[in-house]
């Protein structure tokens, strides 16, 4: 179906402690002849995943110190960015999906030359909706899904994680979950690649929010697929512990009670939202 100029996507997966099973479920999802390379940063430098790599069709591992998330994608776009794929699929271990899923995101991308990153419905195992596509965080929705009342928190959380939109419309929003990231390879040489001040968690809403500024970053539901998310930082105080110090930085770097941007696209996101409804 596709001949070697069709060839036109690098994907990067970064690897802790990951296990086989589930780096394998992921890796079949991406046997596509759309697929040029796939890079895995293992930030845990175990022979067993070094060693499963080896007999992988187009995978090359790459051993690296615990450098965070970011930092690890960022040594494999920089070897994308060399080999000048047309896209750089940024990519969770725990994702799976179907044959149709990256096709159908090349013609999307292809069509729609403005888009810089794209992130597809996401499910969880069980089929029921993954909430990815937010408003841009404050402090407040931070406080409020960790330590407030849940009645309180649901209020306060009903704008912020969208459960109004209905994720059945495509829409052009500036925060994307980080476990499936499609990017415009190009747009990198814009924006900059991933913050590596983030050890994890923020980087994904850093770097839409700076792609968002120049490009559009959208939301396409026409294709989905699955994260088995494990919500780590909710059961592991040490994992807290790294979200909240991340996440200080973030509105460090944004700020923390004023932030225009914020302000301005959460608006006419939740305008946008309430005019779609009407029609």
């Amino acid at each position: 179906m596709y001949g070697h100029r069709k060839i036109m996507i690098t994907v990067s997966i970064v690897t802790y402690k990951t296990e086989i099973s589930e780096l394998k479920s992921c890796l079949d999802s991406l046997d596509s002849p759309l697929v040029r390379r796939i890079f895995i940063v293992d930030n845990s430098r175990m022979q067993s995943i070094a060693d499963f790599c080896k007999g992988v069709d187009k995978v090359e591992y790459i051993g690296s110190d615990n450098v965070g998330y970011g930092a690890g994608h960022n040594i494999a776009i920089r070897k994308a960015m060399a080999l000048n794929m047309k896209y750089h699929l940024v990519l969770n271990s725990d994702v799976y999906f179907g044959e149709e899923v990256l096709p159908r995101l090349v013609e999307y991308m292809n069509a729609n030359e403005d888009v810089a990153q794209v992130q597809p419905n996401v499910v969880y195992p069980d089929g029921t909706l993954q909430y990815g596509c937010r408003l841009l965080p404050s402090p407040l929705n931070l406080i409020s899904r960790r330590f407030m009342f849940q009645s309180m928190a649901e209020k306060i959380n009903h704008d912020f994680m969208l459960y109004g939109f209905g994720h059945k419309e495509p829409m052009n929003l500036p925060y994307h979950q980080g476990s499936f990231m499609f990017f415009r390879t190009e747009c990198f040489k814009k924006i900059g690649l991933f913050d590596e001040r983030f050890f994890m968690y923020p980087e994904d809403i850093d770097i839409t929010r700076r792609m968002h500024k120049h490009y559009r970053t959208m939301f396409w539901p026409e294709v989905t697929i699955v994260h088995a998310h494990r919500a780590a930082s909710y059961k592991s105080l040490r994992m807290l512990m790294i979200h909240s110090y991340n996440m200080i930085k973030y509105f460090n770097k944004w700020g923390w009670i004023f932030d225009r941007e914020r302000t301005e696209w959460n608006r006419n996101i939740l305008e946008n939202i309430k005019s779609s409804k009407k029609k």
